[in-house]
């Protein structure tokens, strides 16, 4: 006698809605202040920008938070030349670079991290390398 497992009553198949019907987008409480506040926005706004000439600073800071895009610092690209030595050579020069001021720090990090990054690839493409060759050497004709 086989016993087939029944879903207990009020659960559904997973993606599957209990109410398919359901409540209409927009007909909740934050749709229904959001739409009130719609209607009145350009009132807002001018009496908003009203307190900010008259002086308000609260008004004049939130006006500008959300009309103008927050400035981010930017570093200017450094042509840099490294040396044709190893890569602790160039990380030196990297180091060297940044406490002579002539690289910023954030562009001296990232140098050093890419160098870091170029030392794993490079220690893997050596190994590679040097398992190919051990497996030529000991390979049975």
């Amino acid at each position: 006698m086989t016993t087939a497992k029944k879903r207990p009553p009020g659960r559904w198949k997973a993606g599957e809605s209990g109410n398919p019907a359901g409540r209409k987008p927009g007909t909740g409480e934050v749709a229904k202040i959001r739409a009130a506040i719609a209607d009145r926005v350009p009132e807002l706004l001018a009496k908003l920008m009203a307190q900010a000439l008259e002086g308000d600073t609260s008004a004049a800071r939130l006006l500008l938070e959300r009309a103008v895009a927050p400035l981010k610092a930017a570093e200017q690209p450094q042509a840099l030349t490294l040396p044709d030595g190893t890569l602790t050579e160039q990380g030196r020069a990297v180091l060297a670079s940044v406490a002579a001021g002539e690289l910023a720090p954030g562009q001296g990090a990232a140098l050093l991290g890419a160098l870091g990054t170029l030392a794993r690839v490079a220690e893997v493409d050596e190994l590679a390398a040097r398992i190919t060759a051990l497996e030529e050497r000991h390979a049975k004709p």
